[in-house]
Order: structure tokens, then sequence, then C-alpha cells
């Protein structure tokens, strides 16, 4: 990660940027040159064309001691998305929050894969659902579907909320540990969708990665299941037929080196159809399967 493992700015360093030009900063600085750009738009209010045709401008000290700040903030390894407050996903704004993980380019898949898969008005279930990216994304793609999304965490689904509404999307929006929310009771049947979808907690618990460049910003409870990595998508396999159609599609992103495990899960399961899909980078990113 850019500016990992350098020291914060000092004073010194920071009292410096006053009166500087916004060209010299696009020039000096300690971050990489797109680190760099987003967090002078930040900071000075500024588009990415403002940063060309506002290049001779000079700093005022509150412009410069707000940037100081932030500039410590990234080169002390926070992830550039917090610090903005925000990050794109498939196309689209979202607000993001140290209550959730922040949106990945890798998990798109999961939502083209979606995308193909859900039928003209189909419900949908995005199951731990952060920032509410998957679930905003297919509901702004397909206007047509009714798109439910759980999370455990209130934080997140306050998070979740705004980004729907921002994004102009109708979401339903459950607290719910897993298909905790979604049992029938008083005589009623189990709700059941056309397609489930979820990024779950697939870290194992111990993992270097967790305590290295974004993650160790990022809420633990969203990225490790605190075991083998495997315990949310086992839940989320065996729990799924009993809430969706005949025929209808899980489809779950997991780690790196885990498809092989999740498609045994789904095929001792009795999951159809079981297969995995590759991300931009070659890697078995989304495994699936259908219920009988």
């Amino acid at each position: 990660m850019s500016g990992q493992g350098r020291p914060p700015l000092t004073a010194e360093a920071a009292a410096l940027v006053a009166g500087a030009s916004i060209a010299s900063l696009q020039v000096r600085s300690a971050l990489d040159p797109l680190d760099n750009r987003i967090l002078l738009c930040h900071a000075l209010g500024l588009s990415r064309v403002g940063l060309i045709t506002q290049s001779e401008r000079l700093l005022t000290e509150d412009e410069a001691r707000r940037l100081a700040a932030l500039l410590a903030r990234r080169l002390a390894g926070e992830p550039i998305a917090y610090i903005v407050g925000q990050r794109e996903f498939f196309g689209l704004p979202f607000e993001v929050t140290p209550a959730v993980l922040i949106p990945r380019p890798d998990t798109e898949l999961l939502v083209e894969l979606a995308l193909e898969r859900l039928p003209t008005g189909g419900r949908l279930l995005d199951m731990g659902t952060g920032s509410g990216a998957i679930a905003v994304a297919l509901a702004h793609s397909r206007r047509d579907a009714a798109v439910t999304a759980l999370d455990v965490s209130p934080e997140a689904l306050a998070v979740a909320g705004r980004n729907a509404a921002s994004n102009g999307v109708a979401l339903r929006l459950l607290h719910s540990d897993w298909y905790a929310a979604l049992q029938g009771d008083h005589g009623g049947g189990d709700e059941v969708f056309d397609l489930i979808v979820s990024n779950p907690p697939y870290i194992a618990s111990g993992d270097r990665h967790l305590a290295e460049g974004d993650l160790r910003f990022e809420p633990v409870g969203a990225l490790t299941d605190h075991a083998d990595g495997l315990a949310a998508l086992r839940r989320i396999v065996a729990g799924a037929p009993r809430h969706l159609v005949a025929g209808g599609w899980l489809l779950m992103e997991h780690g790196y080196d885990q498809s092989a495990a999740v498609r045994e899960l789904l095929s001792n399961q009795g999951y159809t159809e079981v297969q995995s899909w590759c991300d931009l980078a070659g890697i078995e990113r989304v495994s699936g399967g259908r219920v009988p």
C-alpha cells in the first residue's frame, strides 16, 4: 500500500505546505500520484479539472492544515476510502465508514453473475450487505427486481440505507444474523428468493493479512469468521435451500484459495451446476450452484 511504513508528517513539514501552489503539491508528495490527487481534491473541494485550472493558486493556512492532517492519516496507513468517506463501485458512488468494508473491484464479478441469473421481476437477497454496494448496484441495474439486504451490524445497515437513498434505489434492509430474520414463525413459511448473493467473512482467524495494509483499519467481523475461513460460507450454503425457489442460484465470493472447498460444500449439499468463476486477475473468486 502506498505510503505504508512511512512516519506521519511532522509539524514542520506540514507548515511548509502553507503558501505552496496546487501545481507544486502535485509534483512533490510522499504519496503516489493517484492518492495525492484524491486527497488534494477532497481537502480543497476541487474536481480533477479544478486541479489543472487552478494549478497556480496558493494554499491558505486553513487549507494547508487540512491537507497536512489528511496526508498524515494516509502516511499512517489509513485507507483513502475512509479518509475521503467514499469509494466508487460498479460505476456508482458509495459512502464508506470504518463500520463497513471498502468495496473492491473484484466483487463486481459477483454483481455481473447475479445480473445474468436474476429473472424479470425477481427477488434477490444480499447477505452481509455491509455498505450495500452489491445490493445497491443490483437494484440500480435492475429496477424491476425486489432486493433485500441484511446484516448483523446496525451501523452497516445505516450506511447501506444512506447509499440506497443517495443512489436512488429502494432496498429492504433487515437486521439479521444470517437467515434468522427470514425464518417462518406464527405458522408462516420461510421467506424465499430467486437468487441469493453474499460476500461473507472468509479470512481465517490468525491470517497474517489481517494485520497488513488496509485490512488493519477495516471491521474485523466483516473480514474473518474467527475460525477456518469457511464457517460463514458453510452456514450460507446449508441454509440457502430453505430460502431459494426451485432452480434458484446461490452465488458467493470467497478467498483466492477457497474455490475447491466451496464447490465441495455446494456439491455435498446437493446443489447442481456447481462451478467457480474467475476475476480479472484469473483467480477463482466466486463460486455457486443451483438448488434442485
